[in-house]
């Protein structure tokens, strides 16, 4: 009979403590497990922010070594001398772009190439036709008709002369379909040059060259 007077005397305690305790500030929502789930913050890219100061342990870097999903494996050759000869080497990861593909890859080259370099690969590019960067590469030449596709990505990837890095605008995968569309647009343009200067040799038909023997 003692025991159970003790017993209920307890139970009689803890429940007064807990009505008196249920009483208080009601507004006051106590503590927070891991208030940085609960609550989380807006984050815009490339804005000061004082996270580091406020011990919220935020990096905005993927961890080094990881790769995200869908994406290519990271381009191996360093951005000095040696790695631009390297990338001659270097081939083209994705296989020949489909119409649709094409089409988009055209729309990049266009959005993010063509105002310098011009719709035309021509160097004529309202950037370029206004003075605003100098010495723009004319990507019909022979030397960038030549020039490897390892090579232009190790330049769209690092950045070469007055150009500068366009990896922060465009994946792996976008800019080996940007080169696709350059290399497809010379190469045509190549062969149209090609037919146009055979069309008019000497005694060719349909020669206007009135220096031709008769």
């Amino acid at each position: 009979m003692k025991k159970i007077r003790i017993l209920l005397s307890f139970v009689i305690i803890i429940g007064i403590v807990t009505i008196l305790g249920s009483c208080g500030n009601k507004r006051d929502p106590g503590r927070t497990y891991m208030p940085d789930m609960a609550y989380s913050r807006a984050y815009e890219a490339y804005a000061p922010n004082n996270l580091a100061k406020e011990d919220i342990n935020y990096v905005p870097y993927p961890v080094e070594g990881t790769i995200r999903r869908g994406d290519l494996f990271p381009y191996p050759l360093p951005n000095d001398t040696t790695g631009y000869k390297m990338s001659a080497g270097i081939k083209d990861p994705l296989p020949p772009l489909d119409s649709s593909d094409m089409k988009e890859a055209g729309r990049l080259f266009n959005i993010n190439c063509a105002i310098c370099h011009g719709p035309a690969m021509n160097a004529q590019g309202p950037l370029a036709t206004g003075g605003k960067v100098p010495a723009v590469a004319n990507l019909t030449l022979a030397q960038y008709v030549k020039m490897p596709v390892g090579t232009m990505f190790h330049s769209v990837t690092y950045g070469k002369g007055n150009m500068g890095s366009y990896a922060s605008q465009l994946t792996r995968k976008q800019r080996w379909m940007v080169i696709q569309y350059v290399k497809k647009h010379q190469l045509a343009g190549a062969a149209g040059s090609s037919a146009t200067t055979d069309s008019t040799k000497a005694g060719a038909p349909g020669s206007s060259d009135s220096t031709a023997a008769k």
